[in-house]
């Protein structure tokens, strides 16, 4: 039975901020911040980082705000906050817009404008082109709007830097190819969710098939695109061998997903696919910090 409207506890106000993907956003926004060339204060750095998490997770509430009617018909989302009664649309929505002013707003103060517009273009990428407009229209929307979850590296990056770099575009390309495959491997096993809320994702408008030779190319594609920041300058040698290790193992669970002989081992091939896919980043990016940390270790002792 649906709770009553205002009912809210802060723990529905922490929900509508999706804190898994906020975690995600907090780690390669940190990323960014602690492989770039130039220190910073840690004080800086926490409020930061503080301010980016806020920013990831108004992107959230905008997006639960806007999609409360698909995810009441969705398995996996129909106990979040709005479909459930526990917050209104209309508090979610404030909730969100309050949580964008103020975090752009502190980033921008607190490190560089450039930092504060990079924060603000993401949330408004993530809840106007990506929730609003591409979701519900195109099979391409998870390609195109997983440029929102890939900007948090350059915005880390730009708050100690204020600027863009090729280092920092490096990063955003691996998160950004590697959301596609994270995605549709979910997708693969979730199609009913999404075909009863008409969300055209790639396995229900082009077929299983097709989907699983996509996932396989951009597997292919993000396994050779995480050797991008060696060349840069950015990684050495230890970045390597877990760039080569974790790409060697994405790629082969996507070969094992393209050759699944039915559709129950289809699905459990999508699901192991997505379970790496979860961990494929912190250990990647896990092995770029560790590498960085050994280089300016040496370069303080030599």
């Amino acid at each position: 039975m649906p709770a009553m409207a205002g009912e809210a506890r802060v723990e529905d106000y922490l929900a509508l901020l999706k804190p898994r993907v906020m975690s995600l956003v907090v780690f390669t926004a940190l990323v960014g911040m602690l492989v770039a060339p130039i220190g910073v204060n840690p004080v800086i750095g926490l409020i930061a980082i503080v301010c980016i998490a806020i920013g990831g997770g108004a992107s959230g509430a905008l997006n639960m705000w806007y999609d409360a009617d698909i995810d009441a018909v969705m398995s996996r989302t129909q106990n979040r906050p709005i479909p459930s009664g526990r917050v209104t649309r209309g508090e979610a929505l404030a909730f969100g817009l309050t949580l964008s002013a103020f975090s752009v707003t502190l980033l921008g103060l607190a490190t560089n404008w450039v930092a504060g517009g990079l924060l603000a273009f993401t949330i408004f990428f993530y809840a106007v082109i990506y929730t609003i407009w591409l979701k519900r229209s195109t099979p391409q929307n998870i390609v195109i709007g997983g440029a929102a979850g890939a900007f948090p590296t350059m915005i880390g990056w730009a708050a100690v830097t204020g600027a863009i770099s090729w280092e920092s575009l490096s990063l955003f390309l691996i998160v950004f190819l590697w959301t596609p495959p994270h995605f549709w491997a979910l997708a693969l096993y979730k199609q009913g969710d999404y075909a009863a809320a008409g969300i055209p994702m790639m396995p229900n408008v082009v077929g299983e098939a097709s989907t699983k030779r996509q996932i396989f190319v951009y597997s292919v594609i993000l396994a050779v695109s995480a050797f991008v920041p060696i060349y840069l300058g950015l990684g050495g040698w230890i970045y390597g061998l877990v760039a080569m290790g974790t790409g060697i193992g994405f790629v082969y669970l996507a070969i094992r997903l393209l050759q699944a002989p039915s559709n129950v081992d289809m699905r459990k091939a999508a699901r192991r696919l997505f379970t790496f896919s979860l961990s494929y980043l912190f250990v990647l990016f896990l092995g770029l910090l560790a590498d960085n940390f050994v280089t300016r270790i040496e370069g303080f002792w030599s």
